[in-house]
């Protein structure tokens, strides 16, 4: 049998995405020993209990030694403290790479922390999160056929982009290839903004005197449209921060358009406010089936 891809992984954020990517190598015969760091101790326990990882450590010399890979899978806001943290006990073979939700900000952090050996961190990010949070919500298939972005620096080598390339496809993931900005550009049009409008919304009802009524009254477009509004609420403020100016560009982009509906609306104009719904009805189901 030959030996799996990678010997040693440490997975720094030990939940739903740290615990999903260490559940899928290990289902996928692809990883040897997995050591989980994170800053609670009740989810490392829970990563043990549950199969997760192997072993966890709070001291990085011994988390760190002889790793192969390392993702970093905690909120963006932590990536600059965790990554001068681990730098001085990290061997100079090892790779690392992340699954923050941004990238400019993380790349930014990684340059100022690793220096000349930027290189060898691979920056990422798995779209593949979900509501739930915590080593409980780990699976094994979450990154089944889900995308995945990769966006290389220059400074990295092929070995190491080829590790990390290799480490997603055998979870079973698609890869895309592009740079930190367009990645950031790209997600704040249809993640951060659609996350942003679900909390929103949830909040400004949630805080009506009927609101208990508002709510048992609400049924499934309610349901799929706030799903996100359950998210990690740190995450996603250090998340709405890091693309500030992107996600701005988004939210006046869309403000734009809500106020041509309510126009539409307030004018009584049916036949141009049905046509304008038709196309984003033709659209979503475009994009529907390319999904398949």
């Amino acid at each position: 049998m030959s030996a799996p891809l990678i010997g040693r992984l440490v997975v720094v954020g030990v939940g739903l995405i740290g615990g999903s990517f260490a559940a899928a190598l290990r289902r996928a015969g692809q990883v040897g020993e997995i050591v989980g760091v994170g800053r609670s101790a009740d989810s490392k326990r829970e990563a043990l209990e549950l199969g997760l990882i192997d072993r966890a450590e709070s001291d990085w010399a011994a988390a760190l030694a002889g790793a192969d890979l390392v993702l970093l899978a905690m909120p963006v806001g932590q990536m600059e403290a965790v990554m001068s943290a681990m730098l001085p006990h990290l061997p100079a073979h090892t790779v690392v790479t992340d699954a923050g939700s941004t990238k400019g900000d993380v790349v930014a952090a990684a340059r100022s922390c690793f220096g000349e050996r930027v290189g060898q961190f691979v920056p990422g990010h798995p779209i593949a999160g979900a509501e739930k949070s915590g080593p409980q919500a780990a699976r094994a298939d979450l990154y089944e056929r889900r995308r995945v972005v990769l966006t290389p620096l220059a400074e990295n080598g092929g070995a190491a982009i080829e590790l990390v390339r290799q480490a997603w496809l055998a979870c079973g993931a698609l890869l895309t290839v592009t740079t930190p900005e367009h990645h950031d550009r790209w997600l704040a049009s249809v993640s951060h903004l659609p996350h942003l409008l679900s909390f929103a919304l949830v909040s400004e009802l949630a805080a009506r005197p009927n609101a208990e009524e508002i709510f048992n009254l609400a049924g499934g477009g309610f349901r799929d449209f706030t799903r996100i509004a359950a998210s990690h609420p740190e995450m996603w403020r250090d998340i709405f921060f890091a693309n500030r100016e992107a996600l701005l560009t988004e939210l006046s982009a869309y403000e734009t358009e809500l106020a041509r509906y309510r126009a539409l609306i307030e004018s009584g104009d049916a036949a141009r406010l049905e046509a304008l719904i038709g196309t984003a009805r033709e659209a979503r189901t475009a994009w529907a089936q390319r999904q398949g």
